[in-house]
């Protein structure tokens, strides 16, 4: 940072956040931009469309020389827009830097708190409610301010290709299909910055430096061509559901949650069990309590360790749907003929996607029990992600702005969803350095009610990101 005026920096983006930024995001909250997976019919109601324009007008504003905003739509996906800034002046080429969020939004869900609401944009003390200012519609607004700033401060940055994408949440279909479409134009990618990741406090930078792969079946077990009274048929006919369990418990040992499928479980690499307990021994019990577990309730483990690496590279069983099953208020007394359960496993970020899911169709319909018909459908898969060992600039850098910016170590965390976005770069451009962080904390409610954002934390990201701009660009 010697060669950029700090100061000047950091007063351009707390400038722009206080002025510019919080009152576009605000906007953006009340847009019910939902991704395409919880609106079908998102090309008529127009709300992603809304999201573009409100955010592709804000950028329009900016007063960042050359660059170019444009909306691209391909026909029958989910529409991209693109921010294109020149290199800064005497900066060496240094190919493309691709930094990405997405405006589409997880569903509104019920139980907001009281003065809450998913589209109503609240600012409490540091904190920005409302569906969609953490997750990750803030991205955007970072990228740019983090370009102003570091032009602001002397410093210098490489091209720069800002790309919001509308589908993330929904496992980003159409991201693919956009960055064949959009190739010759990206370039040669050589650095990555993405914004929809967070850690375990608002204190230090995180970086996010593995991500689980997953597989999902819906798995409907049919015993019965008719329901039957269940005094009649009980003991002669088996339970739908007994048949699941007893499915399940091929995958999964139910004592310990230990998927048993070879295909689906892989060896932690040292690196990764080296960063599992550097990140227990700066938040010792954060991963326990980060959850709001029921009273009496007790996490898998006591030992921090081994919650992180549950958390991050071991497989994971959670059923997180079901049909076939009535109300309990309306269930009489009826042996059900099906039951369908909805499962979703978290891979290993380094499992082959594709072999798991074959060995867990195999498990599921190979010798079922007493001859039963299983019908599996709704399935997905997607690889996960582990990011190559940071170039020495990154390394640098990194330090630099600990010290400078958060006054703490970063530390890093391997986070237990999936960003699609990150296999399809690493695939495309394995010669790239990433960085994936981003302002969400273990509490800021993303995908439920009362989502927040912490704007300090905000800040400090798009400070921490503007530097490691000069960084990639004079490194």
């Amino acid at each position: 940072m010697a060669d950029v005026e700090q100061r000047t920096v950091r007063e351009t983006v707390l400038t722009n956040w206080a002025g510019e930024v919080l009152p576009s995001l605000s906007g953006l909250v009340e847009i019910p931009a939902l991704s395409p997976a919880f609106d079908a019919d998102w090309a008529r109601t127009g709300q992603l469309a809304a999201a573009i324009d409100h955010v592709r007008n804000w950028l329009a504003a900016r007063p960042i020389p050359g660059a170019k905003i444009e909306v691209v739509e391909l026909p029958g996906h989910t529409p991209v827009l693109l921010l294109d800034v020149p290199a800064s002046e005497g900066a060496e080429d240094k190919g493309t830097v691709l930094l990405y969020g997405h405006l589409d939004k997880q569903p509104p869900v019920g139980g907001w708190s009281e003065g809450l609401g998913p589209w109503t944009p609240v600012i409490r003390g540091d904190r920005l409610y409302g569906r969609g200012s953490a997750d990750d519609g803030y991205a955007g607004y970072a990228a740019a301010t983090a370009l102003e700033a570091i032009r602001a401060g002397g410093g210098k940055h490489a091209r720069a290709v800002v790309l919001l994408e509308t589908g993330e949440e929904s496992g980003s279909p159409d991201l693919p299909v956009y960055l064949e479409h959009l190739a010759e134009r990206l370039g040669e990618v050589s650095f990555v910055i993405c914004l929809d990741s967070g850690g375990n406090d608002y204190e230090r930078l995180w970086l996010t430096t593995s991500l689980r792969g997953l597989v999902q079946v819906h798995a409907t077990v049919r015993v019965l061509e008719s329901a039957q009274h269940s005094g009649l048929a009980s003991g002669v006919v088996p339970s739908s559901f007994r048949i699941l369990r007893q499915l399940l418990d091929r995958i999964e040992d139910s004592a310990t949650g230990e998927i048993k499928l070879a295909e689906l479980n892989v060896d932690v690499p040292a690196n990764r069990l080296a960063e599992a307990r550097a990140t227990a021994e700066v938040s010792p019990g954060a991963i326990r309590t980060a959850f709001p577990v029921a009273r009496g309730m007790r996490t898998v483990s006591d030992d921090d360790v081994e919650l992180l690496l549950n958390n991050s590279w071991r497989p994971t069983l959670s059923v997180i749907g079901a049909a076939g099953f009535p109300e309990p208020a309306n269930a009489g007394n009826v042996l059900r003929d099906a039951t369908t359960l909805a499962l979703s496993f978290r891979l290993p970020p380094t499992a082959d996607s594709a072999a798991a899911l074959n060995a867990v169709e195999k498990a599921l319909t190979t010798d079922v029990p007493y001859g039963a018909t299983v019908e599996l459908g709704g399935v997905e898969h997607a690889g996960g992600w582990n990011a190559p060992d940071a170039a020495p600039w990154l390394a640098n850098a990194l330090e630099l702005v600990s010290d400078r910016v958060f006054g703490r170590p970063w530390r890093s965390v391997g986070l237990g969803g999936s960003i699609p976005f990150m296999g399809l770069l690493a695939e495309k451009y394995p010669a790239a350095q990433f960085l994936v962080t981003g302002a969400l904390g273990p509490d800021s409610n993303a995908h439920v009610p009362d989502e927040w954002l912490h704007l300090p934390q905000a800040q400090r990201v798009t400070e921490a990101v503007a530097h490691i701009l000069h960084a990639h660009a004079t490194g």
